[in-house]
């Protein structure tokens, strides 16, 4: 039953549950004067439904006054002036009330073929019928703005989170179109030397020298910086022009002069540094002078 209700959309959810308000303060009222009815003895053979068809008039005046309620609530939901709105919204419940009240009094001094006296409606009709019908009109009124303004509330929350879902989807798309564009690797090392950070253009390394657990970064400066990371780490980050020559030597190719073919095959860099190039990276660093 309840899997059911929650299947139902919103606003219908907001009336079914208004509705069902309305019908537990009819009847909570219809069976309170038929205790008093017959506690006090009254009138005789008198029912529910005799109460509820004589009062079902008062109700609907209550009801079309509630009108007025869901519209300033959702006013004022717009406005977002709550202390304010809470003032208001007091003010024009207990003034429905009054309304009400003075409504139903007049009428039932029609019906009841009395003559019209204002002494007598100001004096019986209007204090019988404010302690009447004045606690439950209140809170029913009350428990109908509480109902709407969480509606309209929700309402707003929905048309937030499909603007952020948007926005969402807008970014990814945005952020998939620059990936393709925009290259990821490092254009700079930032080296940590004692309590300070050296950051080195990519450009300023001539080559990277594996050092234990740590690295040399030979710079065209002729300055070397030693960090901690390793030369496979560093491989993935940099550039497609730094080149791993050796198992401990990674080369800014930018800089390469020579290659030498030797026994022992080795590059020169502008700065006539040797590198040895081991068997395995022969080929790759061939490939790249050709």
């Amino acid at each position: 039953m309840l899997k059911k209700f929650k299947d139902i959309s919103n606003s219908k959810q907001s009336v079914v549950i208004i509705a069902l308000v309305i019908l537990i303060a009819i009847t909570f009222e219809t069976l309170q004067q038929l205790y008093y009815i017959k506690r006090f003895q009254i009138a005789d053979n008198i029912t529910f439904f005799d109460i509820l068809k004589a009062q079902s008039y008062r109700w609907l005046i209550w009801l079309i006054f509630s009108i007025i309620l869901v519209w300033t609530v959702k006013t004022e939901t717009i406005r977002k002036k709550t202390t304010l709105s809470i003032i208001k919204l007091a003010g024009i419940i207990f003034s429905l009330v009054a309304i009400n009240i003075f409504i139903i009094s007049l009428i039932q001094i029609i019906v009841s073929n009395d003559t019209f006296v204002l002494e007598v409606l100001f004096s019986e009709y209007i204090p019988f019928f404010t302690y009447q019908k004045a606690p439950i009109y209140t809170l029913g009124y009350i428990a109908i703005c509480l109902i709407v303004y969480l509606y309209f509330e929700n309402e707003k929350l929905q048309i937030e989170v499909q603007a952020l879902s948007e926005l969402k989807l807008t970014h990814n798309k945005l952020y998939k179109k620059l990936r393709t564009q925009v290259d990821e690797k490092s254009t700079v090392l930032n080296i940590k030397i004692g309590n300070k950070r050296k950051i080195i253009p990519v450009e300023q390394i001539s080559w990277i020298e594996a050092d234990d657990y740590c690295v040399k970064v030979h710079t065209t400066t002729d300055k070397t910086y030693t960090m901690r990371s390793s030369l496979k780490a560093l491989e993935s980050k940099l550039n497609t022009n730094f080149l791993r020559v050796h198992r401990k030597a990674i080369v800014n190719m930018d800089l390469a002069k020579e290659l030498h073919l030797a026994n022992s095959p080795n590059l020169i860099l502008k700065n006539e540094t040797e590198i040895p190039i081991s068997k395995s990276n022969l080929r790759l660093v061939k490939d790249f002078f050709n």
